[in-house]
């Protein structure tokens, strides 16, 4: 029988970049299997996915080389659901792929109400997208694809910006629409215990291209604990994290918001009549389901989105010699030498042409930059370009740049996304330290192990 998927010596360079994200793949893989692809943060999983669904681009974006053949259509599930958004409503955008397979529309808008049942998405086909949390955008994504009924579906990290309670049910729709269609499926992620269950063959990838390729069991039993050192998630021990402190009864307030109303300009509002409180020199830690605001919050704390109603105070702890307590209403280099947000999609705080521009931006000194470099393991990719970064290296990029100016409020949206177990390691404990020496640490978060080191106070929406 013909593999669906078959690579000789593939590998892929990315345009500007002397290393390959990718080399020397040799693989087969059969019509069906269900395949779990592992790595440390950078190994090219989502280039591998990528390189199978077909959309690494021209020669002008990177360089092949070897053969990959792949032998049926693929859904590819991106890292950042925000970029395979294409239409205004969420019933449009999933009827997107159906009609550019000429699916009749007496077919194709039963199999769009069926695709969002199967993720979860309760909502009516007009909703605009636009108002969708990242978690939803990451459901829509999924969605979009399960209705194309793919051969070959590719999920990159297809839960990590979906809240706790919501991720089994979102690894059954997979394993419904797998058993439904006879797709393979290959899933890239770091947290795989949910995964486990519905997989039967375990890939991984390290510096040296594919290292380890066998049967689940066989895999972890033989080589779990050497994955473990190397930073893969796989069950077992939790990583040495620190634990958080209790904060004082009476802790001085940095900024507050009094009676708030949240929501996008000309939006409903998505949170009323809320009141919240960062204490000074403390880690708080933002939770709560998909849509429940807490971006939309960590937005308006940071200056970033006008309250609907109510207001953002902050106190003179933080904005020092100026007069003006709503943060959003400071001019840009007064808002940014005070707070440092970190963005749910780090893509979007991207400026300049290599990592190291990135950081140099607005002034920070050599020193400054080299030591963030190094504390975020970025050093190796001080020349790369910031956009062709996998999506734990984007992501600590984004954590460093909001560091520039040590600011004394800290917001960061999901800061440990895409992160293998050594490198979600360090951000905690870098954070940590950053409490301990008087930052007020401010995270939004799905994840209980960044709950238990850094929510010394915790705002559950």
């Amino acid at each position: 029988m013909t593999p669906q998927i078959r690579a000789r010596g593939y590998g892929w360079r990315h345009a500007g970049r002397a290393k390959p994200a990718l080399a020397n793949i040799d693989l087969e893989i059969e019509r069906g299997e269900r395949i779990l692809i592992l790595g440390t943060s950078g190994a090219g999983k989502s280039t591998l996915l990528g390189a199978i669904a077909g959309v690494l681009g021209s020669s002008e974006d990177g360089e092949a080389a070897g053969e990959l053949e792949v032998r049926d259509r693929v859904g590819l599930v991106l890292q950042d659901p925000d970029s395979q958004a294409v239409s205004a409503q969420v019933g449009d955008d999933i009827a997107f792929g159906l009609e550019n397979l000429s699916v009749p529309p007496d077919e194709m808008w039963p199999r769009v109400r069926r695709a969002l049942e199967l993720v979860g998405l309760d909502l009516p086909l007009h909703h605009l997208t636009k108002e969708l949390s990242g978690g939803q955008r990451q459901r829509l994504a999924l969605a979009g694809v399960l209705a194309m009924q793919p051969g070959i579906i590719a999920l990159d990290e297809p839960t990590a910006n979906i809240d706790p309670d919501s991720v089994p049910d979102l690894v059954a729709a997979t394993a419904q629409a797998v058993a439904e269609t006879h797709a393979t499926l290959l899933v890239v992620e770091h947290r795989v215990a949910e995964w486990l269950p519905l997989i039967e063959r375990v890939i991984v990838l390290g510096d040296a291209g594919l290292i380890v390729d066998g049967p689940r069991d066989v895999v972890l039993a033989e080589h779990g604990d050497e994955l473990r050192e190397h930073g893969i998630w796989i069950p077992g021990p939790a990583p040495v994290l620190p634990q958080a402190q209790a904060i004082p009864e009476h802790p001085d307030t940095l900024i507050e918001g009094v009676e708030l109303s949240l929501g996008w300009p000309g939006s409903p509002a998505v949170r009323s009549d809320m009141n919240v409180a960062l204490p000074v020199g403390h880690g708080v830690c933002i939770t709560g389901k998909n849509g429940s605001g807490k971006s939309t919050l960590a937005l308006a704390l940071g200056g970033l989105l006008p309250p609907q109603a109510g207001h953002v105070i902050a106190h003179p702890r933080l904005r020092g010699s100026l007069s003006e307590p709503s943060p959003y209403r400071w001019r840009s280099r007064e808002l940014c030498q005070r707070i440092g947000s970190v963005f749910q999609n780090p893509e979007h705080q991207f400026l300049c042409r290599t990592v190291r521009e990135e950081l140099a931006f607005g002034e920070t000194p050599k020193t400054r930059v080299d030591e963030l470099l190094t504390r975020l393991r970025l050093e190796h990719l001080a020349e790369a370009n910031p956009f062709t970064l996998s999506g734990g290296e984007k992501r600590r990029l984004s954590v460093a740049t909001a560091l520039t100016h040590a600011p004394q409020l800290l917001i960061l949206d999901e800061p440990t996304f895409g992160q293998d177990r050594r490198t979600f390691s360090e951000v905690v404990h870098l954070l940590d330290e950053l409490c301990r020496e008087g930052t007020t640490v401010c995270t939004i978060t799905h994840d209980p192990l960044v709950v238990q080191a850094l929510g010394e106070q915790e705002i559950r929406l």
